[in-house]
């Protein structure tokens, strides 16, 4: 049964009104990532977990904001 469309190496695509960007690395420490890694420049990021996305934001005050 396939679950939508899939990349060259099997992962989901992004969804289409996603913009892609350019690929960088991010460092993981045994379970641990920095979060300042993970938006290097920006304030949100969008998560793809199974078919469903998740927008991961940063606030103003420095909180994280998970929604679905």
């Amino acid at each position: 049964m396939d679950t939508g469309p899939h990349d060259a190496v099997g992962d989901v695509a992004p969804a289409p009104h996603v913009k892609s960007a350019p690929a960088r690395s991010v460092v993981v420490s045994g379970v641990r990532i920095d979060s300042r890694e993970l938006f290097a420049e920006e304030r949100e990021l969008l998560i793809a977990h199974g078919e469903d996305t998740y927008r991961l934001r940063l606030t103003f005050q420095n909180k994280l904001i998970l929604t679905k």
